[in-house]
């Protein structure tokens, strides 16, 4: 397993930001996956003991989109143009979660990606399918400090 690379500010993967998740994917490049295993806290919810809806697809944009990065490398940055979530039951708050994502169709430019949150039993609360794309060379800008932490992160295990 491969440990992917983290920005500094996302809400997701961000290591500098003090209200974000902290969450960390590996790659199975023999399976094509990308991994996450986490708890989601009650400062997530919607109900009592249930992960908000956004946070659940928040988890499926980033969880889908980073299998890319397996075949275009971690500097091949993509964003969402849509996503499509199915919520097959509640995504529990303070139990483990595994976060699967993995490419549907690849391209260096646009993919069609897939995700889903797997409980504890097994079943899965709930998946997405995304169609990413390479955005335009000038959403970069400004970006420098950030691009450190993607472009020069050689794979971990």
């Amino acid at each position: 397993m491969i440990k992917q690379p983290t920005s500094l500010g996302c809400f997701l993967c961000g290591k500098n930001n003090p209200k974000g998740l902290h969450l960390h994917w590996t790659e199975d490049r023999e399976k094509k996956e990308v991994i996450c295993e986490t708890v989601i806290s009650e400062d997530y919810r919607s109900y009592p003991n249930i992960v908000h809806g956004g946070i659940v697809a928040a988890l499926l944009d980033e969880t889908s989109g980073r299998a890319t990065m397996i075949e275009n490398g971690y500097d091949a940055l993509m964003v969402t143009l849509k996503l499509e979530v199915v919520y097959k039951k509640v995504t529990p708050t303070n139990t483990p979660l595994k976060l699967i994502g993995r490419i549907k169709r690849g391209g260096a430019s646009k993919a069609i990606v897939e995700g889903e949150i797997v409980l504890p039993d097994g079943s899965v609360s709930a998946a997405c399918t995304a169609i990413i794309m390479k955005p335009p060379q000038t959403l970069f800008a400004g970006w420098d400090e950030e691009a450190d932490e993607w472009k020069n992160t050689s794979p971990k295990v």
